[in-house]
């Protein structure tokens, strides 16, 4: 009989005693492992579909240590045992039952040698021998395993698998993993057909991936399925493509948005350019830093909260840090911009300097919080959930800020100076206070933007320089002192990066931004949203 034969043949039993209580009533797999002593990698693929189609989940132990390359054999009697180094010895461990089978010198045995190849057919058996676990959370990773390492041994078992699964995520992942595995078996040509119609519902770049792996050996009467499949594929993926940038663009635009709605409203009421706006950034990132050291020592179980405890803490250091450059500094130089400009320049030297002493020059680890960690699939493309909070965060920031600007009296005092600053100061609101809480407010928001991008970003004394000019851009392309300018701006020069940088680059991209919005500003000086009254249009 040939090993085909006789491979079927045990395949066939499988099938008829699947339905029995337990696979513990089939034939003992002892002998098949103890075969792979002698075996060459060819022998030893087809043994190793062979001990998968036992269905015997205890060859799950001697598969993995067969993987690792702790398989060792015995000299004496050619017996196969997982071996464990002791002393100057083994410790003989049986592969089945994981009892002690005594001790052998290092002389008395030999390893089983293995190379990628066999490691690959590992984990597609190790994958089909968990398909029957009782847990679903394992079958679902064995599905998986099997989708990733389609092979045609493990087709009897998937199918055994698919007939009892109730569950239905798992079931279709099971009829993705069957189908990958009849592509590359000798399965009929109508079974084959319907595959890649399924392979091509799954759509992805894995499917993209298989169906491509298998166009050169492929019955030639499946061609035109298989090339009208990776078609679609491809133009799905195209469009999906598209998607994910637009959700890069406005991910970034959200970290725009964070950086430089608070340098809208400062340049927007004061005409200030503050070149320690990034400065402000970076305090907020390391306070979230510092909050986490703290965290970390005194009470571990409430890092979850550690970016919730950040948030008003840095834009209480922030704000203050502010008040005190506009009082101390700024409030001698209104109507002397390039004096403004130098002066906080310095200020974001020193700020940078007293954070390189106290923290040193190098990166600081801060930790993402469980519920800011990992992704989720959307259709063909993948979101993270650092990036998704970070956009709601923006975006309930920007609604607050909108809330303070229209409804409150302090909100209101800061629109009249920005008007007009000298019919509001007729009219008694104390402008210079409203100047300082202004550069406070300012302040206080680029930290709370510190904090989220610590989630994302490195946080270093340069952390702030990575952001001001984008900010100023957006700024000015919004509008000055408009909120709605400045999300529109952030938003749209956020997608318009993300949709550049693929086809010039990083560096060249943001060059052809700048050049686009100096050309835009020729034509609407003041931005996307002008500001109105007497003053500004005087």
């Amino acid at each position: 009989m040939t090993l085909k034969i006789l491979f079927r043949t045990l395949l066939a039993c499988f099938i008829l005693v699947f339905a029995a209580p337990s696979f513990a009533q089939q034939g003992d797999p002892k002998p098949l492992i103890d075969a792979l002593a002698k075996a060459d990698f060819g022998e030893a693929e087809k043994l190793l579909g062979q001990i998968a189609a036992t269905g015997d989940t205890r060859v799950v132990p001697a598969l993995d240590a067969f993987s690792n390359g702790d398989l060792y054999f015995r000299k004496s009697d050619n017996a196969v045992f997982i071996g464990k180094t002791a002393g100057s010895g083994f410790d003989l461990i049986d592969p089945l039952t994981g009892a002690s089978a005594g001790q052998a010198a290092k002389n008395a045995v030999t390893k089983i040698k293995i190379n990628n190849n066999l490691r690959r057919v590992i984990r597609s058996a190790m994958g089909g021998l968990t398909l029957l676990s009782p847990d679903r959370t394992v079958r679902l990773s064995a599905a998986d395993a099997v989708l990733r390492s389609p092979s045609p041994e493990n087709l009897e078992l998937v199918e055994a698998a698919l007939a009892k699964e109730a569950d239905k995520e798992v079931k279709a992942r099971m009829e993705e993993a069957r189908a990958v595995s009849v592509l590359s078996s000798d399965r009929s040509v109508d079974e084959k057909r319907g595959a890649i119609q399924t392979i091509k519902n799954l759509g992805g770049r894995n499917a993209l991936g298989i169906l491509s792996g298998v166009s050169g050996s492929i019955d030639p009467s499946l061609k035109p399925d298989l090339d009208a499949a990776i078609s679609a594929i491809e133009s799905e993926q195209q469009l999906w493509d598209m998607v994910q940038n637009v959700w890069y663009g406005l991910s970034l635009g959200s970290v725009l948005l964070l950086a430089a709605i608070g340098l809208a409203i400062t340049f927007g009421v004061m005409g200030i350019i503050n070149m320690a706006h990034g400065e402000m950034v970076m305090l907020g990132a390391y306070s979230t830093f510092v909050v986490q050291q703290v965290i970390r020592e005194s009470a571990p179980g409430l890092f979850d909260w550690s970016l919730a405890i950040a948030l008003p803490i840095a834009f209480l250091v922030t704000g203050a840090v502010g008040f005190v450059i506009e009082r101390g500094v700024i409030r001698f130089l209104y109507g002397r911009p390039l004096e403004t400009l130098l002066a906080t320049w310095g200020a974001s030297l020193i700020l940078q300097q007293t954070i390189r002493s106290i923290f040193g020059p190098t990166n600081q680890e801060v930790g993402n919080p469980s519920w800011m960690s990992g992704s989720f699939p959307v259709g063909g493309m993948t979101i993270t959930w650092n990036r998704m909070w970070i956009i709601l965060f923006s975006l309930t920031i920007f609604v607050a800020l909108l809330v303070v600007m229209k409804k409150s009296a302090y909100g209101l005092n800061m629109r009249a100076v920005t008007q007009n600053r000298r019919m509001a100061s007729s009219m008694g609101i104390k402008t210079p206070w409203v100047d300082a809480l202004t550069f406070a407010l300012g302040s206080g928001i680029a930290g709370i933007a510190g904090v989220a991008l610590s989630q994302i970003d490195n946080v270093s004394p340069n952390l702030g320089q990575s952001y001001i000019i984008d900010s100023f851009m957006v700024v000015v392309f919004g509008g000055v002192g408009n909120l709605w300018g400045t999300l529109v701006g952030a938003l749209s020069l956020g997608v318009l990066n993300k949709f550049l940088e693929p086809s010039v680059g990083a560096v060249l991209g943001k060059i052809l931004v700048l050049v686009l919005i100096i050309l835009f500003i020729q034509k609407r000086p003041r931005g996307l949203f002008a500001l109105k009254g007497r003053a500004v249009e005087a």
